[in-house]
């Protein structure tokens, strides 16, 4: 079994902000599979389904952004899962709007999300695909700049971005969680 975890804020009100960037990804993923988002378990809204062949469960927790890591570190427990199979989609400020970076393992750098999943697992060896979102070209506060809609240009984009991601995750389940660090 993979696990594939998409990070965001659950309320309304975050919807296409670029914090909800994982969020987004995962759903764009679960609709081509046609996985729906119908169960609440481990404090996230799940789906789960049979993709080329694996047995997939998509996460996408209800903990808010920076408390992640308890609903993933649940779920990780209550499956027996290895964290090699656990994949975290997330936004990075830290790369520019669009690109997509996939590693295998390394640290959780500035995202607040990503720290918290990696006390709350206790270690770093997890799979991560960072969607970049870039950085605000004014003064303006990075919470405030994450947590901003997205406009209709960089849509566009990160839609470009959302199907690399989906084309990782294929690869990803179709090698059974053996994929080399990679960047698109």
């Amino acid at each position: 079994m993979i696990a594939i975890v998409g990070l965001g804020n659950p309320d309304i009100i975050y919807e296409n902000t670029y914090h909800n960037t994982g969020f987004r990804a995962l759903d764009k993923f679960a609709q081509k599979y046609n996985l729906k988002f119908t169960k609440n378990k481990y404090n996230a809204r799940i789906a789960s389904g049979i993709v080329n062949g694996e047995k997939v469960i998509l996460l996408k927790p209800l903990t808010y952004m920076n408390l992640s890591g308890n609903s993933v570190s649940e779920m990780a427990r209550q499956l027996k899962l290895p964290h090699s199979n656990i994949v975290v989609i997330y936004d990075d400020i830290d790369l520019s709007v669009g690109a997509v970076r996939y590693r295998v393992a390394g640290s959780a750098g500035t995202h607040n999300g990503m720290r918290d999943i990696v006390s709350k697992l206790g270690d770093e060896n997890f799979p991560r695909i960072r969607i970049g979102i870039g950085r605000p070209d004014h003064n303006i506060n990075l919470a405030d700049y994450v947590l901003s809609k997205v406009n209709d240009n960089n849509n566009a984009i990160l839609d470009k971005a959302f199907d690399n991601v989906t084309k990782l995750l294929e690869e990803f389940i179709k090698h059974g969680g053996k994929l080399e660090s990679k960047s698109l």
